[in-house]
């Protein structure tokens, strides 16, 4: 049953589904007196806001889902050009670009993971026009002929699969049009920003017609890279889209869209919130410089950053209507290259760098059908193929400072002279150094002398397949019982070649000693078994006591041990996993104004794979003697195989999948002039998989269980026709229910560090229409806050390991602005500012890389403003 009312505020069409839609956050222009205001114009009564998040176009108040939904015009007035600004107008969505231009993580509902390693399949799927992009990276592009953006929050995967575990993001784009017009806008901003774009579509036959578009985007760097007079945090990136609409005959469309994007930037910048003693005493020691003063955008680095991303692809996307029924296919091909080349000691001196290449190629093909009866009665099934190969070439190099930089730290108190200078402490430490290369029988001048600290080869090859559907049924009017389900099939085979090419890094200090104790007697596992028990604990004993084995003062320098190679006889190199996932809902219409529902789902993810030079065996497979020595390790599979390597660790190849779960009530309740959504919702995500920086490099782990309770809550109230107010908060209480094995302890029972407990969004426009000219000046503010909260539970360095209880904060209040002169004879002036009051806070922080006691991070964008130019035709 359907009900519409009309009123001052315009038409509004009321579903029993409609509570569904309650999490709609009317800031980004859901609700759908937000949308009027941000069309400009109210709708006629009929012109309502179409969606496809249960995969089949429905109302906005149709959809028995948790989305949200921001409108191109919202995008256009509130100058957001990429998924990156989205999160100012949905308090649910956060999204953040951290070490590259590609290190981009969704978050909803404080779940989310991915940034960083190709390995990780995100928790938060992004579709665009029903295409799934793996990786975040491959969704960066700059958003263009936009219909609108959909977030759908809390687990998807009933509908949309694996990588749906805590939602989805999905991206609609404007179809070809049979009617000629076109859009063209040019942008200047501060920082030399200058972004151009445009699109055109038309007819090429009766039943075909064809769009084409496209973005430049450049701007100046934000920050500078003092010593070397470049900028960094620039913007350089261009993208082009053609698509072919072809209806041969009323019951059949096909819409082809190819694209291709491409970035060229120097991305990103740091700065350090503690500058600990070991950047003060080694980096200051060979020449280095490095940034104090977090906010200043100065940068010091002996490389400039370069980052490269392409990406493209096609689709085709075919609509066959028969009767009742619809058959839809959507085909994808698409590939990404990603690389950069990055100085990661943050610092003047030339440490180390990272380098990666990094390919994915991926195949998609989906088939559903969907029934629209008349019947209380209806249907969508549906099936799911992905086909996707990942290769990553990856280095770290050793720079012409590392040496010296290394003999700082190697130089022992007892040889130094009082207040000892750079000069000394290097002196003293170069001998150290050239003294352990003799004993050990290594090439003098080899510790830190090659070129390469490490290189390493990683390859996925992932299949999945799944089948899924809902049913819905109405026995009487305005109550809507609904079941979905679905079932996925994914298996992943990989591959990992690392090589630690620095000699030091492959010599076990325990055990060199115990060798050169026995004047080489004891060279092996097997001849330490076999000497007595007694004499094994004095010899071990002897080894790992720093007063006796003047080697261990070396171990700090061991920066990246060797493993095994992955696949071997124990670890097989290949996940698979199988999860049937479903929903349950029910919503009621109390009255035309009013709706309410209720629903139950389930959620999964995939295992990941821990594609890093921090990939280690699971304690278990092998298990490390006192010092990671070899020698004294008890029996492994690993070790029993022949496969261990000096000074193996353990860790994870992989973590196992996410499965998700969510209660949630809701309500909707509109009026004319007046509506508001609430919800509340108690979701949480076993075996959340945790990707932690640790000062050298990734650990890849399952947490026991997250979870989130909290509420979502936005209205609307439009006083007059011309003015709109906007009001929308999210509440979450993140707790680690169980993570007891984290590389920070156990956190089992803390809040989770990065979650604010509060959001708001928050908006106010004004139309002002110059009589009936058509002419209208259009004024928007918007507001974002997110409340003071810890970036993180602490860092595996600075806090654990050195016993430091700081834990830092951020807090978000940005207040946007633009105001825009529309002619009706299509022509657009406007001026815009972003972070209108420069409001500066710190993205997140990490461990200074080798720089123990060190705390860099990652400062937010300052004040951006510019004028706008655009015409319509």
């Amino acid at each position: 049953m359907k009900s519409t009312i009309t009123g001052a505020a315009g038409a509004f069409r009321f579903t029993l589904l409609a509570g569904a839609a309650g999490l709609a956050l009317a800031a980004p222009g859901v609700a759908l007196a937000q949308d009027q205001a941000d069309a400009v114009e109210a709708p006629e009564p009929d012109n309502v806001i179409i969606v496809t998040a249960s995969k089949r176009e429905q109302t906005l108040q149709e959809t028995p889902i948790a989305v949200s939904v921001t409108s191109g015009e919202v995008l256009e007035q509130a100058q957001i050009r990429d998924v990156l600004d989205l999160q100012t107008v949905v308090p649910s969505l956060r999204v953040s670009q951290l070490q590259t231009s590609s290190a981009t993580t969704f978050i909803i509902r404080g779940f989310g993971n991915g940034d960083n390693n190709f390995g990780i399949e995100p928790s938060v799927g992004v579709f665009i026009d029903g295409v799934f992009r793996s990786r975040s990276a491959s969704a960066l592009s700059d958003l263009n002929m936009v219909q609108r953006v959909e977030v759908l929050n809390g687990p998807q995967s009933t509908l949309f699969g694996k990588n749906a575990s805590a939602g989805v993001i999905s991206v609609v784009t404007k179809e070809p049009q049979y009617n000629w017009g076109g859009m063209v806008e040019a942008v200047y901003g501060n920082f030399n920003q200058f972004f151009l774009r445009g699109e055109i579509t038309g007819p090429l036959a009766e039943n075909v017609a064809f769009s084409l578009d496209g973005t430049y985007q450049r701007r100046d760097g934000i920050g500078r890279i003092v010593n070397l007079d470049e900028e960094i945090n620039d913007r350089n990136r261009w993208s082009a889209r053609g698509q072919l609409l072809i209806e041969p005959t009323a019951d059949v469309k096909i819409r082809i869209i190819a694209d291709y994007n491409k970035i060229d930037e120097i991305c990103c910048q740091t700065s350090n919130l503690v500058v600990g003693p070991l950047t003060q005493l080694a980096i200051g020691g060979v020449g280095g410089q490095f940034p104090t003063d977090f906010f200043s955008d100065d940068n010091f680095l002996n490389v400039v950053p370069v980052n490269k991303n392409e990406n493209y692809g096609i689709s085709g996307q075919v609509d066959w209507s028969f009767g009742n029924l619809k058959l839809t296919s959507i085909t994808a091909y698409r590939e990404l290259r990603n690389s950069f080349i990055q100085d990661v000691d943050f610092t003047s001196a030339d440490i180390i760098a990272e380098g990666r290449d990094q390919s994915v190629n991926t195949f998609t093909q989906e088939l559903r059908l969907t029934s629209d009866f008349d019947g209380p009665i209806n249907f969508l099934l549906g099936a799911y193929y992905f086909d996707e190969q990942i290769g990553q070439d990856s280095f770290l190099t050793v720079g012409e400072d590392f040496r010296n930089f290394a003999a700082i730290q190697a130089a022992p108190a007892a040889l130094l002279p009082p207040n000892p200078t750079p000069a000394q402490r290097i002196a003293v430490g170069n001998a150290v150094l050239a003294n352990a290369e003799a004993t050990l029988g290594l090439p003098i001048g080899s510790i830190f002398g090659g070129d390469f600290l490490t290189r390493e080869r990683f390859a996925v090859d992932n299949q999945s397949w799944s089948v899924f559907g809902t049913v819905d049924f109405e026995p009487i009017d305005g109550l809507v019982f609904t079941a979905g389900f679905n079932y996925t099939d994914d298996k992943k085979d990989f591959a990992i070649d690392f090589a630690a090419l620095d000699p030091l890094a492959n010599i076990n200090l325990v055990d060199a000693f115990i060798t050169l104790a026995t004047g080489g007697a004891v060279n092996s596992r097997a001849a330490f078994q076999a000497l007595p028990a007694a004499n094994q604990q004095a010899l071990l004993a002897a080894a790992t006591n720093p007063a006796v084995n003047q080697l261990l003062g070396l171990s700090a320098l061991q920066f990246q041990t060797p493993f095994p190679a992955v696949p071997n006889a124990v670890e097989p190199g290949r996940t698979r996993d199988d999860e049937f996932t479903y929903l349950l809902r029910v919503a009621y219409e109390i009255s035309p104004e009013v709706n309410i529902y209720a629903s139950y789902a389930t959620g999964f993810k995939a295992s990941s794979i821990n594609l890093s030079r921090d990939s280690r065996p699971l304690f278990g497979d092998y298990i490390p003697g006192p010092g990671r020595s070899t020698f004294a390790a008890p029996a492994s599979p690993i070790l029993n195989a022949g496969l261990a390597t000096p000074n193996l660790s353990t860790g994870t190849r992989f973590a196992g999948p996410e499965e998700a779960e969510v209660y949630e009530i809701g309500m909707k309740a509109q009026w004319p002039g007046f509506g508001f959504n609430l919800a509340l919702f108690d979701q949480s995500i076993k075996g959340f998989q945790s990707f932690a920086f640790t000062g050298l490099g990734f650990a890849l782990e399952n947490a026991g269980q997250q979870s989130v309770k909290g509420f979502e809550f936005d209205a609307t109230i439009q006083p007059i026709d011309q003015l709109v107010f906007t009001f929308a908060t999210t509440y979450l209480d993140a707790v680690f229910d169980s993570f007891p094995g984290s590389v920070l302890g156990d956190l089992s029972g803390q809040k989770v560090g990065g979650i604010p407990e509060w959001s708001i969004a928050t908006s106010a426009t004004y139309t002002h229409e110059f009589g009936s000219s058509g002419n209208r000046l259009i004024t928007r503010v918007d507001y974002n806050h997110e409340s003071s909260t810890p970036i993180n539970n602490g860092l595996p360095t600075f806090n654990r390991q050195l016993g430091n209880t700081r834990i830092f904060t951020r807090e978000v209040n940005l207040v946007n602005a633009s105001m825009t002169l529309a002619l009706s004879n299509g022509l657009e002036i406007g001026a815009f500012a972003r972070n209108l009051l420069d409001d500066r806070y710190v993205l997140t922080v990490f461990d200074g890389v080798a720089q123990a006691g060190t705390v860099s991070g990652y400062p937010s964008q300052p004040r951006t403003w510019g004028g706008v130019v655009r015409y319509r035709f």
